[in-house]
């Protein structure tokens, strides 16, 4: 089953030291996929791996990704109105580009199952398909 990742778990997945890496990393392998980066994420991952783990970890990220261990979804210029509706109606939560290129990515893939740590604004916002977003590793 597809599933939308965001920057966070695959960090964490990468750094040995993180408290959360063995938990995300079966829950990641639990999953059947494919593996899906939303428009921004690839470029958030390569900065935090550099910032956080180091450049072995980067580069490691770019084997996977040429590899096709996830399939990226870019933004496209027929995702730009999704993108403003979804940032005027929920404004309150200051949403940046990855979080709302994972609700209309999701929403293009008929997909309600994303990975991320940071909850609060996907349990706020509806999805775009769907009655609500199943969020993991909190809701495995």
């Amino acid at each position: 089953m597809t599933v939308i990742l965001a920057a966070a778990p695959i960090v964490a997945c990468a750094d040995a030291g993180d408290p959360r890496c063995g938990h995300t990393q079966g829950v990641l392998m639990a999953e059947t996929g494919p593996y899906v980066l939303p428009g921004p994420v690839p470029e958030q991952i390569d900065a935090l791996l550099a910032q956080r783990v180091g450049q072995h970890a980067r580069r490691a990220f770019l084997k996977d990704l040429a590899a096709g261990r996830f399939r990226v979804e870019r933004l496209t210029s027929r995702d730009v109105g999704a993108l403003e509706r979804l940032e005027r109606e929920y404004a309150s939560l200051e949403l940046g580009l990855a979080e709302l290129a994972i609700v209309v990515v999701a929403a293009r893939l008929r997909c309600t199952r994303i990975v991320t740590f940071d909850e609060q604004p996907l349990r706020s916002v509806r999805p775009l398909y769907g009655d609500g977003f199943t969020l993991l590793p909190s809701d495995s």
